[in-house]
């Protein structure tokens, strides 16, 4: 029989609870890399939605257990240094960093850099992964970025504690949320351009 909390009849260990818990990631990415995708969702078993929108610039979101997120994080963390080593000539001569842009609410910042930014030092001491959180929010949005960088190691580590900072501390207040190329100057100068150019001739 299903206890009432809906585990089924599991002892709740904290092990267990932790691996139940649903994280949601937000990454801002460049391009649409559909089969590289859906790859990844079949491999970590995490649903992933990529923002719809013409600029270069999506908002990709990754749900599922920590389990499944973090598996995801690190193929696309390895997928970005692939995508990076293949543009060089192949000589092993030093891994280039990986950089990946979390979008985080503002509200949840504070824990995350910590009290005279002890947190985010010591997030950064411990996994050697750079980590810079934005001090304005993006456009429209009560959201912050968070840029972290490094080899894929590395990062998957720093995300690992990053979302443990989060799931710790819930955002607090609504959250608007962060869509690419909404602001209104992007649109107006679209348009701008669009009505401004000249024939082909």
């Amino acid at each position: 029989m299903a206890s009432p909390d809906g585990a089924s009849g599991m002892g709740g260990s904290p092990e267990e609870t932790e691996l139940s818990i649903t994280l949601t990631l937000r990454m801002l990415m460049h391009g649409k890399k559909g089969e590289t995708v859906k790859r990844i969702r079949e491999q970590s078993s995490a649903r992933i939605t990529i923002s719809e929108g013409c600029c270069p610039e999506r908002i990709t979101t990754i749900t599922g257990s920590t389990d499944a997120v973090f598996r995801a994080v690190s193929m696309i963390a390895f997928k970005l240094e692939e995508d990076l080593g293949s543009g060089s000539d192949g000589t092993a001569a030093g891994r280039a960093p990986v950089t990946l842009r979390l979008v985080i609410p503002a509200s949840q910042c504070g824990s995350l850099i910590g009290k005279a930014g002890a947190k985010i030092r010591e997030i950064r001491e411990s996994t050697g992964a750079q980590v810079q959180v934005a001090g304005d929010l993006l456009p429209n949005s009560t959201e912050r970025a968070v840029t972290v960088s490094g080899v894929p190691d590395t990062i998957i580590q720093c995300v690992r504690q990053i979302c443990a900072v989060i799931l710790e501390s819930p955002p607090k207040g609504a959250t608007i949320p962060y869509h690419p190329g909404l602001s209104l100057g992007t649109i107006l100068l679209s348009a701008n351009q669009v009505r401004g150019r000249s024939p082909p001739g």
